[in-house]
């Protein structure tokens, strides 16, 4: 009985929380139509960044356009991150030359660089790793999952997200192959 009572507030509590999360973070329709929401979304252009990668590349988004642009937010202490990375490298390989660029951005305020780096060189990962260190893109992309990956078109504007992971190589070849206009390897 006990138990029953206390699965049953457990749920209440989540569903009032939901609730509140919901009111709270609502956009009226005037401020949606208006164009004065931000979404990192498909459909919204990608907001731009600059982050420096371990060996002190600076690298903008804005500076890749014209090449479609996979934006994977990552750590190295994150299983699914660290599964679905083989299969990023191998598209990376197969489809850069077609106009991919994939850039790895390092949750670094929640990782440590010598671990994400020691990660990279394990796997000889050839894509360019960016290192978020205060945390500016992961809460400019409203992060809430590790990983979290976006497919940019090479107009600027995000075609698709997947929140979670691993990816499976299959799943990134179908996104991949839509963003470059259905391009053979």
């Amino acid at each position: 009985m006990l138990a029953r009572t206390s699965w049953k507030l457990t749920h209440i509590i989540l569903l009032i929380a939901g609730a509140m999360w919901i009111w709270f973070s609502r956009v009226s329709p005037e401020d949606a139509l208006a164009g004065n929401t931000f979404a990192p979304r498909p459909g919204f252009q990608a907001p731009d960044f600059v982050l420096t990668s371990p060996n002190g590349e600076q690298i903008s988004l804005s500076e890749l356009r014209g090449q479609a642009v996979i934006i994977n937010l990552w750590a190295s202490w994150c299983p699914p991150c660290r599964e679905e990375m083989p299969a990023l490298q191998k598209m990376y390989e197969t489809y850069h030359t077609h106009g991919l660029e994939i850039l790895a951005v390092n949750a670094t305020n929640q990782d440590k660089v010598q671990a994400a780096v020691e990660f990279s060189n394990r796997l000889g990962l050839t894509f360019p790793m960016l290192l978020d260190q205060d945390g500016s893109v992961s809460r400019l992309y409203q992060l809430q999952s590790l990983p979290t990956t976006y497919f940019v078109g090479r107009d600027g504007f995000i075609q698709d997200v997947v929140i979670g992971g691993p990816m499976a190589e299959a799943l990134l070849r179908v996104r991949i192959e839509r963003l470059l206009g259905a391009i053979q390897p």
